[in-house]
Parts: C-alpha cells; structure tokens; sequence
C-alpha cells in the first residue's frame, strides 16, 4: 500500500493519506497497518459499535514512545471534514447537542483510521433511530434506547496486575451468573480487564449503574483485601478496583477490538481483546496485540460472536419500528402504534398502497418483509403503463397493522390528512437486494391494480439511499399464472426458513402459579435449532450460526425425524460423569478444522437434546399450537438415535421436578405453559427457568482478618470440600450472610481450633496470604449457586454451623 491512494470500501470513495506514517513507534506500525487491522476485524467489531455514538481518541503525531508520548485528544462532534457519507446522529446534553458518527460499515472504521481515531469509545446504549447520512441541516437529537448490556471495568491498583483482575472477574462472573446475566471478559490492552454481560433492553442506565454498584460493593465487603468500589485512587494500592460507573448514560467504555493508544509490545498495539473463561484461568495471561488479534480472528476466534442481539437498529426485527414510534404519538393519532415490532410471519407475504392526501398527495406502497411493512411514497401511484417509471421515495417501516388502516390523520401530527385504501392483497418477492427489489402485486377485483397482477422493480437512484425508481416490468405474468400461484403446493421442506427461538424469562418457584405447566430439565449447552430436508440436517445457533459442520455426529438427526422438519434443543457435552459441562461444549464449539472435528466428535461427543418441534411436513407451521400439542407431535416425529434425545418431563409437579433435576445435578429445571404458542425470537414468561438454591455441607479450615466492623471477627471464612474418597479440598470463601452474633460466636470456636499449617495443600496464594488456620473440626452449611471447573462455590451464602 502507497503512502496516498483512493479506495472504495463498502461502496463508498475514501482518499486515504500519509500511509506510510509511523503511528506506534515501539514497533513501527503505520496508519497503513492500522487501517488494514481495521478493516480485519470489522465483521467482528462493528456488532458492539452499531447503532451507537463513537466518541474517537485521536493521535495525529501517532502515540509516541513510552519514555515520550504524544498529545491526545478526545472528540465528540463530527469532524468538518468528515465525508458525507459517514452515518450520524445527535444527542442532546444537557447544555448542548452533539453530533456524533455512528459506525454501520467497514467505511466509516477505515475513516476512523485514516484520522488517527486509534481508540473507539461507545456506551452502554444505542441511538433509537436510523443512522443519516450528510443533508442539508444538521440532524435533530434522537432519543437513546435503555442500555443493552452492562459493563464492569475492573482496575488494577498499584501492586496488583492482569492475574488479580482475572480474579476478581470470576468472582463478579459468579454473581452475574447467580443474576442470569452470561458474562465475558475482555482484557482492555492497556491496564486490567473489562467484563460485559448483555441486558435485553427493560432497564434504565441509572437502573443497571445502581446494580452494578451494589455488586462491587457486595464483592468488596465478601473480599475486602483484594476489591474496593470507591472512586478514591488513594486506597487502590494492592486491591482491585470495580467502576461500576461506567454504565451511567453519559460514559463510555473503549469499544471490544478497539486498538488502545499505548506504545504497545515491539510485535504492536495492544487491543481491547475479548478473551474466553479458559484464558482467563492462565496464570500468565498476557494483553494482546493487534496481530495476535487479527490471528484469532482469521481462525474464527470471537468470545463475544454469541453475546446478546449485536444487531443494527435496521437489522434487529425487534426494533424495526423504532423511527416510526419516534415520529407518533399514539394518544394524538389513530395509526397503530405497537409497543414492538413482530417477528416475521410463516404467511404470504402482503402489500398494501393507501392513496394519502396530506401536503402532497401520493401513495404509499408498502411490501411485507421480516415482519414490517417497507414503505416507499409514490407521488402518482404506481405505474400501471409499461415503460413508465416514477420516483419512489423511501420512508421509515411500519407495522402490518397498518395494512388495514384507513382514517384521518389530524392537522400537526406526521402525516396529516386523509389516508384510504387504494389496493392491497399478497405480494411475490422475486428478488429483494440492497439496491433492487423484484416483485408480482396481486390485488383486490376492484382495486386501483385493475384486479391482474402487476410485475414491478424498485431500483435505488444514484447514492442516495431514500431515492428510488418504480417501474412496470416489461415482461408481466398472465392471468392464469396468477391464478395458478395462489394455488400452489406448500414451499418444500428446504424452503422453509429457520425462526428465531423463544427465549425463557429467570424467575423463581414462586412465579409458578396454577396449572397448565410442564417441567423439563434446564440443559447447560447451546441453544440450536435444526431442519431436516432433502439434503441432510441442518443445524442453527441462537444467533443463526451454522453449526452443522461443529457437531457433525448431530447430523443423524436426519435419519430419525421426516423431511420439512424444524426441531429446538439444546447441545450439550457430558463429562466423564454424564453431567452436562459447558466447558467442555465450548471446547467442542470453537474447533474450526475439520481434522480437530472429527477427532473431538469421537473422545468428546455431544447430544441433542430435543423438547420442541416448529415445522413438520405433515402439519405445517406448528409455532401457533399450543406447547402440550407440539410437544406429542414431537414425540410422534422423532425416533431416538445415539446422540439425539427428546427427554421427557422431570415430574407432574414443581417439587418433583427439582428435586429429580437436582438428583440429576443439573442446572435446574424450565417450566412451560402447556397451552403457550412459540413467540418465536421473543422472551417469554410463559417460558420461566429456575436455578436451583444449592446448598453444601463445607468444613472450614481457616479465616481472614476482617476489616471496619469486623476488624475483632474476621472478613472471610476458608472452606474445604471431600471428594470421593472423603479427602478435603479447598472450596473457596464465604463472607456473606453473617449476622453479628455468627461472627462472634464462631471468632470465639475457631480460636480454641488455630493452627499453625493449612489442613490442605490446595488453597491458592492469594486467599492463603493473611489466613489464620484451624483444624478441620468445624462444619457449616453453605448457599451456594454451584461449582466451578475447580470445584470452587460459586457465591457462597453462610447459612448454619455444626460439629463433627
């Protein structure tokens, strides 16, 4: 690459410059690497930066060395010099507005490049509009979503590092996980780590900050020696800070896979590089540099591919109305104005044209497509004369409700005037591409079609993305081939496409109240849907990831259940005790070469374990039944293979279920109402998972000293388990759930029991460090929410003491 070219990236020109300038000089990397290392990881990096604003840290000398950093400096407003192309938004603050860009392509991350925005800051929350281009005036201020996932940035004081931070992580995990919110780390690549768990939108920013504060305050009261909440810099030596501030509305975190403005290793920068649970554990867990990066993400390699909805506000079916609830109020205007947009429907798609007097008279032409209406203004309706064509502008989606609107809308409210019903009926997509969309309208007798059906092409004018053209096709169907379609057969098996999966609410056993629930184990693996056609199983992620070749000993599902079959499981991987471990599955999940796939499928094998069936050849769509029917067609369909399972329920009541699922050692157990449709790519409560409340019998081998008010008991208690053969191993600490006369009166036991060796050799340095030990003489009961890989508690709860 030269030191000056011009490129087109995502189809948009960008004149790139200075190339060739050194912007890391620890290891001579230049704007030229950067822009490339950019451009690498995009399809990686641009889920957790779409649809929000990009506060940019620019070096224009480059960083500098360590001895003699350059200058830096923040911004906010769009640059002047920004092309017009570069998406953007505005935010009102509380004295000014700011226009931000906003980050959709490869384009706009490769201009962050060429203007040394090394270091890409975002914040919890996403814009509630679409991204604009360049016009006229600067946008108005849109309004922010609630925040989509929370954050944790964990620093590390003086004289402590990445291990202590890694520690501190796993602890904040297991109360994340305790809340139900799946969590994953990422090492910043410049002091400590970051901790990411996504949130599904029913929250305020202060709501998630006011949570997130009081788990670094719970942590710092369970850990005191090693954890501190408080902003106060001068009491971080040799503890770890957790600034649970960082998801206040107005602060924002350096974005995952953004390079980080610091020399660097003489291989690069340093990345805010997502890492796995596993990486975490290595005790010489290093920051990674931008080639390292760029490795992994060549391999495949992306901790954060299945974190939460990373989709565009344009993207997500669930917040494809967006900009038109912004634009109405529901108590000043009859259009429909639904709460969120549905999923996309398994019946013919529809269109509709409504003749709108409003300051202009035109027609809006509105085509079904992942469950909204794409609407297009028309100012003289569609042509109906070949070789016509007619302007078409674009306009935000609406609901499908409105393919039945008809009414006034009143004088000062978007869209004023008179709306009626010009034609409407079914719609046959032929092609629907980013710049052209084909399609067939078959209308009403007596509409405004002239009751045939019309071939038309939507082709986009130029660059500008709400220009378009509509024209009558030349080649039109006949009469009887319209006829005829109406009639068709039923698309085949391999027509029918893979819905999102409904999501289970977390709840507790309180929330299930009356009859009509079924029990079924709570599988700790992967959520996969899978279709069955005339070439073989096909096997789909929560997020639409093809898995088909990862599990390849899963594909002899197309031997047990019929052609047009869409099944919904769960993959999991069994140890060596036949309990499900996901470490295991995620093991088996981020193989990538065939060779390593087979040889895992043969000493690691999963299985598939079935509770629910959405399509089937005989019925059709199943996903409007009611769970109870579902489920003994499931049971009808599916012949049980050698990896593939559809377990039964876990009992007829709440308390035989969790009990058998605990007996089972399972996560817990997910009640379903046996009347409940599929609210495909929804969380429902008609879907509730229980997390069983475990509780231990623990033997404690020592204490900590306490601090403040427990400066004369202790701050923490050592506890051992034993394992098969009765020998006990270190289980951890519990520091919680004391009242003040526990601390007394177990203070007072323990030290007629001190000693001057731990009971066992197993108990790390950083928890042995200021430990007093006692003989192994005393015996308590934990809460706890379950074991780790190295049979530590998870969160452990103090409940009650005994005697041997």
């Amino acid at each position: 690459m030269g030191t000056q070219e011009t490129v087109t990236i995502s189809g948009k020109k960008l004149k790139l410059t200075n190339l060739d300038k050194v912007l890391f000089p620890a290891s001579d990397t230049t704007k030229a690497e950067v822009i490339e290392y950019l451009q690498t990881v995009a399809p990686v990096m641009l889920p957790h930066v779409l649809g929000r604003p990009v506060t940019r840290k620019r070096w224009p000398d480059g960083v500098g060395t360590a001895d003699e950093p350059n200058d830096a400096f923040f911004r906010k407003n769009l640059e002047d010099s920004a092309p017009r192309w570069v998406h953007r938004l505005a935010l009102q603050h509380s004295d000014h507005v700011n226009t931000y860009p906003v980050a959709i392509s490869e384009a706009e991350l490769a201009w962050f490049g060429q203007v040394a925005a090394l270091e890409l800051h975002v914040p919890q929350w996403r814009f509630d509009g679409e991204p604009k281009q360049a016009g006229k005036k600067s946008p108005s201020p849109t309004e922010r979503r609630n925040p989509d996932r929370l954050v944790l940035d964990l620093d590390p004081g003086p004289g402590t590092g990445l291990p202590e931070c890694a520690q501190v992580a796993r602890w904040c995990r297991e109360i994340l996980d305790d809340m139900g919110l799946p969590s994953v780390p990422v090492t910043s690549g410049s002091k400590g780590v970051h901790l990411y768990a996504a949130l599904d939108g029913s929250y305020t920013s202060e709501q998630v900050s006011d949570v997130a504060k009081e788990l670094a305050t719970s942590l710092e009261k369970d850990h005191p020696d090693e954890v501190i909440s408080s902003m106060k810099k001068s009491q971080r030596k040799g503890k770890v800070f957790i600034d649970w501030s960082q998801n206040h509305w107005n602060k924002t975190t350096v974005a995952p896979y953004s390079l980080r403005g610091r020399p660097g290793s003489s291989a690069g920068p340093y990345v805010a590089a997502p890492r796995t649970w596993e990486e975490l554990e290595d005790p010489d867990l290093e920051h990674l540099d931008f080639r390292q990066v760029m490795e992994r993400v060549a391999e495949g390699v992306d901790p954060l591919e299945d974190f939460g909805s990373p989709l565009s506000p344009t993207d997500d079916p669930e917040d494809r109305l967006t900009t038109y609830r912004s634009m109405r109020d529901a108590g000043k205007t009859p259009e429909p104005v639904p709460a969120a947009s549905p999923a996309a429907r398994s019946e013919d798609p529809i269109f509709v044209i409504q003749e709108h007097h409003a300051t202009r008279l035109h027609y809006d032409t509105r085509l079904e497509r992942d469950g909204v209406l794409v609407s297009w203004a028309v100012p003289k309706a569609p042509p109906l004369k070949q070789g016509t064509q007619r302007l078409a502008v674009q306009t935000e989606d609406h609901p499908l409700e409105y393919a039945e609107f008809e009414g006034t809308i009143p004088k000062g409210e978007y869209g004023g005037g008179e709306v009626t019903i010009w034609d409407s009926g079914t719609v046959d997509i032929e092609k629907w591409e980013e710049a052209k969309v084909v399609f067939t309208l078959h209308g009403q007798p007596d509409g405004g079609l002239g009751g045939k059906p019309r071939r038309y092409a939507l082709v986009k004018a130029g660059d500008e993305d709400k220009q378009w053209l509509i024209r009558l096709m030349k080649k039109q169907p006949k009469r009887s081939e319209a006829e005829s379609a109406d009639k068709e057969a039923p698309s085949q098996p391999q027509d029918v496409e893979f819905p999102s999966p409904m999501l289970a609410t977390l709840g507790k056993p309180a929330d299930i109240r009356g009859k009509g629930w079924t029990f079924e184990g709570k599988w700790d693996g992967y959520r996969v849907l899978a279709r069955v056609d005339a070439d073989g199983a096909t096997l789909r992620s929560r997020n639409g990831k093809d898995l088909t070749g990862t599990f390849p000993e899963l594909t002899e599902l197309a031997d047990l259940v019929p052609e047009g079959t869409i099944v919904d499981g769960e993959v999991v991987a069994l140890n060596s005790n036949s309990r499900p471990d996901f470490g295991l599955l995620q093991k088996r999940g981020r193989l990538t070469k065939k060779r390593e796939i087979e040889q895992a499928a043969k000493k690691t094998p999963v299985h598939y374990m079935l509770f629910d069936v959405l399509h089937a050849a005989e019925h059709g769509d199943l996903t409007g039944e009611p769970y109870s029917e579902r489920r003994r067609i499931l049971m009808d369909l599916v012949s049980e293979g050698q990896r593939v399972q559809a377990p039964g329920d876990l009992g007829d009541s709440l308390e035989e279920a969790m009990e058998v699922s605990e007996e089972l050692k399972l996560e817990g157990i997910v009640c379903k109402r046996t009347d409940s449709t599929y609210a495909a790519g929804r969380r429902s409560e008609d879907w509730v998972k229980i997390k069983h409340d475990n509780h231990a019998d623990v033997t404690i081998i020592g204490w900590r000293q306490g601090k403040g008010s427990r400066k004369n008991t202790f701050g923490s208690l050592l506890l051992a388990l034993p394992d098969d053969s009765g020998e006990l191993h270190y289980a951890g600490r519990v520091g919680a759930g004391f009242s003040g006369a526990d601390l007394k009166d177990l203070r007072t036991q323990l030290e007629k029991l001190v000693r001057k060796t731990p009971p066992v050799d197993d108990v790390p340095d950083e928890d042995s460090s200021d430990a007093t030990w006692v003989t192994p003489k005393l015996q308590a009961e934990v809460k706890h929410s379950g074991l780790t890989r190295d049979h530590r508690l998870r969160h452990p709860a103090w409940r009650t003491v005994g005697t041997y």
